[in-house]
């Protein structure tokens, strides 16, 4: 039996700076597809200097951007990663291994995903291990639902655990991360308004409060000192930030 192949399928916007790093990450597989939603940077030339094939399309959600992907894939394998993330060399050698012996037993593979946080990567709390479904068969799954924000894999069948850490260089700065989750909290509240979900007062206050102590008490996020602090308290922030929105969009002031 001949070994399965792999398509590798990122999705970008203006990642000139952090792509090249990526897709070098990514030699191993045997098919890249980059779907890009109109950069204004050398994005699309860089990632075809790789030996990515590169499709334009305008963007419309993750989920439907990360499918389209999925659909232009050579191979049913798929590995799917996002442009700030890097495939580490134990996780490479895991999903090679894996691969040389026809991806038996399972139809999809999770890993832990690394945050790097103003220089180092965080290693407890909500941010680690956040074990995500990234290399799958898309016979058997891929992005299903309606839910165009904080998408997810889902497969039919078994799903097994890869060795190794999925690297995220997730943030540029403070201004970066913020800008990110004033985006996200407004997509899904809205996502939330179209499913008929509503807010509450008590969501206002309770959901960030809950967010901030399950990860940096009961997850131990203050073992990572100060970065550990920071990123459970902006996160809690989100969570506020989308109850608030959903409030709004309730209320007709949205």
């Amino acid at each position: 039996m001949s070994r399965p192949a792999i398509s590798a399928c990122v999705i970008t916007l203006n990642e000139a700076d952090r792509i090249e790093a990526c897709l070098a990450a990514l030699a191993f597989c045997d098919d890249i597809v980059l779907v890009d939603s109109g950069s204004s940077d050398a994005t699309r030339e860089l990632a075809a200097r790789h030996g990515a094939r590169v499709f334009t399309r305008a963007f419309d959600g993750y989920r439907a951007q990360k499918d389209f992907a999925v659909q232009q894939a050579r191979h049913d394998w798929i590995l799917c990663v996002d442009a700030d993330e890097r495939v580490s060399a134990e996780l490479r050698a895991s999903i090679e291994a894996a691969r040389d012996a026809g991806f038996v037993g399972a139809h999809g593979y999770r890993c832990a995903r690394a945050t790097r946080y103003f220089g180092e990567f965080l290693r407890h709390g909500n941010a680690y291990p956040d074990r995500v479904l990234r290399l799958f068969d898309r016979r058997h799954g891929g992005f299903r639902g309606v839910r165009e924000i904080h998408e997810h894999v889902e497969v039919d069948g078994a799903v097994a655990l890869l060795r190794g850490d999925l690297l995220h260089e997730a943030y540029r700065s403070l201004d970066d991360q913020l800008a990110r989750y004033q985006r996200y909290a407004r997509m899904m509240a809205e996502h939330l308004h179209a499913q008929g979900r509503r807010a509450r007062l008590r969501n206002i206050v309770l959901n960030p409060a809950w967010r901030f102590l399950r990860g940096y008490v009961l997850r131990g996020g203050f073992r990572d000192g100060w970065r550990g602090l920071f990123y459970a308290y902006v996160e809690a922030g989100y969570v506020r930030q989308k109850f608030l929105r959903l409030w709004l969009l309730q209320h007709g002031a949205g």
